[in-house]
């Protein structure tokens, strides 16, 4: 698919980071980007910044999922092109003990919910919803009406201790998106995710430099952390390469995650 002015294309969690980063590379190269997040501040600025539009959403919630759908369209058109970022995690061990009470306590079935909630049903959400968009458009030259990307990790096959949740709901994403290609296939609608490993994303940008140049170390090659461009860099690939479909593909300098 060729990218330009003609194809419109929706971003979630575009807000910042790696959707952030996409959401600006798609745009210099023409296509007009609607940015779904719940932050409202940055998805504004970065619209603005873009001249793109901001639609405030919580993939968890149908009814502002086809809000921000709509909202999107009436802007642009329907979209050719959607890139899946809109994630979460929080660390925690299944069952664990308490080293100085020896109290026993296991992990929060609701904030399990939750993460599954939003990066694995959030995520199959806005995939079904713009699916059934591109479908009533036509087909580009050899076929082609749409392609799909969604983000995974790369602790959806190395999850680290106090991950379960996290990792289940990648491993999940991962777990889709061939028989998703599958179910498009016959309407030209290309599926694909993508696995980074350690990026540097506002949320490692918190810890102190020691940590960050810790985490880099772990890296076999480059020894550095990854940047928002290489996502949105392969993310393009993905939507450029017309035979790319189906896959699961790690970004990660080559690095496989110790259990801790």
């Amino acid at each position: 698919m060729k990218l330009d002015a003609t194809l419109s294309a929706v971003v979630t969690g575009g807000a910042s980071g790696l959707g952030a980063a996409t959401a600006r590379r798609l745009a210099a190269q023409g296509v007009r980007v609607a940015v779904f997040d719940m932050n409202e501040a940055l998805g504004l600025a970065l619209a603005g910044e873009i001249g793109g539009v901001f639609c405030r959403v919580d993939v968890c919630v149908d009814a502002e999922v086809d809000a921000a759908f709509a909202q999107a369209r009436a802007a642009h058109g329907q979209e050719r092109i959607l890139v899946n970022c809109a994630g979460t995690g929080s660390p925690g061990k299944t069952a664990s003990r308490d080293r100085k009470t020896g109290a026993i306590r296991h992990f929060p079935l609701a904030e399990f919910e939750r993460i599954v909630q939003i990066n694995l049903i959030g995520t199959f959400r806005c995939i079904a919803k713009s699916a059934a968009g591109m479908l009533t458009l036509p087909a580009l030259e050899g076929g082609e009406r749409g392609a799909i990307i969604s983000t995974a990790s790369v602790a959806a096959v190395d999850g680290q201790v106090g991950q379960a949740a996290y990792s289940a709901s990648k491993a999940a994403i991962v777990g889709m998106t061939l028989p998703i290609a599958r179910d498009l296939m016959e309407e030209g609608v290309r599926v694909n995710t993508i696995l980074p490993g350690l990026f540097d994303t506002p949320l490692l940008a918190t810890l102190p430099e020691e940590v960050r140049a810790s985490l880099a170390a772990m890296v076999p090659f480059p020894k550095r952390l990854g940047q928002p461009e290489e996502f949105a860099q392969l993310a393009v690939q993905m939507i450029e390469n017309g035979y790319f479909n189906g896959e699961s593909v790690r970004l990660d300098g080559g690095i496989r995650m110790a259990p801790r």
